[in-house]
């Protein structure tokens, strides 16, 4: 299946915290939206890898993703070597994403920028036609994403592009809060606590969705850093 946009991240839930808006808003518009998941967060504290599996699937089906799989690599210790990198090559020609997105360059978890620079080298490599790989025996044709973005997570950064999400907020939401164990919810109980399962965290991701809203006019937002420069054919496309 090709897929118009595609999300790789580190672990499950981060495609819901980064770019749940914008993967419903290109649904809703009828393309074909995917995500893949490096880990199954199994070092996570709360819940187990297999709740988490449970949790991806559910969120999945709210945001109507055409795709989700799991690569299983060990959560935490996963490397950038030509061993992971052929992986994500081989998912990338796979699905032939015309827009690629991933995690933030730079985040309070360390797997969030080591999958980023992930990604950005192997959306290269997966274009060079010299460099084989194969799917299910098959030998793959080369594949380059035209644009690779990077998500905003915990760390804020300015972002290069802002997308409007507004009418998909409490989409997004309800898309995170399938991930019970990892996220405030009020029919989840664990003596545990972490950054992200209080109702603060919620909080403050709204009121950075509303900032992020406000710099472009709009009620809420999502941002996105490129490691290159953007070009428009117009000025009549930029808002």
């Amino acid at each position: 299946m090709k897929l118009d946009v595609l999300m790789i991240a580190a672990h499950p839930d981060d495609a819901e915290l980064g770019c749940a808006g914008t993967l419903l808003q290109q649904v809703a518009t009828g393309r074909q939206v995917g995500v893949v998941d490096l880990t199954r967060g199994e070092l996570g504290s709360r819940g187990s890898a297999e709740q988490r599996d449970t949790e991806a699937t559910a969120a999945a089906q709210l945001l109507g993703l055409h795709v989700r799989e799991n690569l299983r690599l060990r959560d935490g210790f996963f490397v950038n070597d030509e061993a992971t990198q052929r992986l994500v090559v081989q998912v990338i020609r796979r699905y032939q994403p015309d827009i690629l997105l991933t995690n933030p360059n730079v985040d309070r978890h360390p797997d969030h920028g080591r999958a980023a620079d992930i990604v950005h080298e192997a959306a290269y490599l997966a274009g060079l036609p010299a460099l084989h790989t194969e799917d299910a025996g098959a030998p793959q044709a080369p594949w380059r994403p035209r644009l690779v973005l990077q998500a905003i997570h915990n760390s804020y950064v300015r972002p290069d592009v802002v997308v409007d999400i507004t009418a998909y907020w409490p989409q997004k939401l309800a898309a995170l809060q399938a991930f019970q164990s990892q996220f405030f919810h009020p029919d989840y109980e664990e003596a545990i606590q972490t950054y992200i399962s209080t109702a603060c965290f919620l909080q403050t991701l709204e009121a950075r969705a509303r900032v992020l809203g406000e710099s472009i006019g709009v009620g809420y937002a999502e941002g996105y850093t490129c490691r290159r420069g953007l070009g428009v054919s117009s000025l009549s496309e930029l808002r």
